[in-house]
């Protein structure tokens, strides 16, 4: 039996095999022909060409904030990243898969993973809630009288948790992530500079120069085209200059994770308050971050070594567990 986890995400799709790691890490896109389905290029061949793309071309993304908004898109796109690690559909009636979803993922979601799974043959689907998987990538020490407090953000969905092996004592699924801020940083360059600039331009600022120091005052040359003339242009932008795009951004994850914290039982609160907060996902790796929420919740928080890969990490350990995986699927 061939034993996978999958996490599916708003931007990047990662693949856990049992004996072989991490196999898979692309993007969740696929390149169309516009106005059908025939299928240009998928995974990062298709991220490649956001925004140079030719007006009979399109780039569909078939999870947006954690949910599956195309079945047929994601089905193709999962089928294709199944056959690059050599997994055909003969070989995947014989797979047994592990599911991340968003914290208290609905029923309606869960049958849009399940006929997912069914069009790419997968013979047996399991379900686990990213703030169980993120906390197992981490080698968190998880006991039924241990509760833990993790956020996880991701591209498009944030999950914040606190949850003990006896499972979610309180936790929310967000549909904000690092997308928020790649669009806020699009507007502000545009207003600041008259620049119209790409996703991928505004995604590599936020990665390279988006920081929560207000001291911070990296910069970068970034290309676009000038909104008065449509002409060709360049433009030195500074941490400053998109610093308040980064500060709307953690000051909701803020907001939310106060909410959930308000929530919880005194004991639970008092355990939650000295283990600190554990922070995974793409964005966690957010210059400031950290610190941010730290010095607004008043707590330690501490950062995954790969939070990025914390996730799948954990879909990997809860797969090649089966009583961890028994503990903390959901039921479906």
């Amino acid at each position: 039996m061939i034993k996978l986890a999958i996490d599916l995400g708003s931007s990047v799709t990662k693949i856990f095999m049992i004996g072989s790691g991490i196999v898979l890490a692309e993007p969740s896109c696929v390149a169309v022909a516009s106005g059908t389905d025939v299928v240009k290029a998928i995974g990062e061949e298709a991220k490649q060409l956001i925004g140079k793309t030719a007006e009979y071309t399109t780039i569909v993304s078939p999870v947006f904030e954690a949910d599956i908004v195309n079945e047929n898109m994601a089905a193709v796109m999962l089928s294709y990243f199944l056959k690059k690690i050599e997994i055909g559909p003969s070989r995947a009636r014989k797979t047994e898969a592990v599911f991340a979803v968003p914290c208290g993922a609905s029923e309606e979601l869960l049958d849009k993973y399940y006929r997912l799974a069914d069009a790419c043959k997968i013979g047996s689907v399991r379900f686990a809630e990213v703030p169980f998987l993120s906390a197992f990538g981490q080698n968190l020490m998880l006991s039924e009288t241990n509760p833990v407090f993790v956020i996880d953000i991701g591209g498009g969905c944030t999950n914040i948790a606190a949850f003990s092996l006896d499972g979610i004592i309180a936790g929310v699924s967000l549909n904000i992530g690092g997308g928020n801020i790649d669009s806020h940083v699009i507007d502000k360059v545009a207003e600041s500079f008259n620049l119209k600039i790409g996703l991928l331009t505004s995604e590599k600022i936020k990665n390279t120069i988006g920081s929560l120091y207000k001291n911070d005052n990296d910069s970068m040359v970034v290309n676009g085209r000038d909104i008065t003339s449509g002409r060709p242009r360049s433009v030195a932008v500074s941490s400053p200059d998109v610093y308040e795009c980064m500060k709307v951004f953690a000051d909701k994850i803020v907001e939310y994770a106060g909410m959930v914290l308000a929530k919880l039982p005194a004991e639970v609160s008092a355990s939650v308050w000295h283990g600190g907060i554990y922070l995974s996902g793409g964005m966690a790796k957010l210059i400031g971050l950290d610190d941010y929420i730290s010095n607004a919740l008043q707590m330690d928080v501490y950062v995954a070594d790969e939070p990025q890969m914390a996730v799948i990490l954990g879909g990997g350990a809860a797969i090649g567990n089966e009583d961890i995986l028994e503990t903390i699927r959901i039921d479906y």
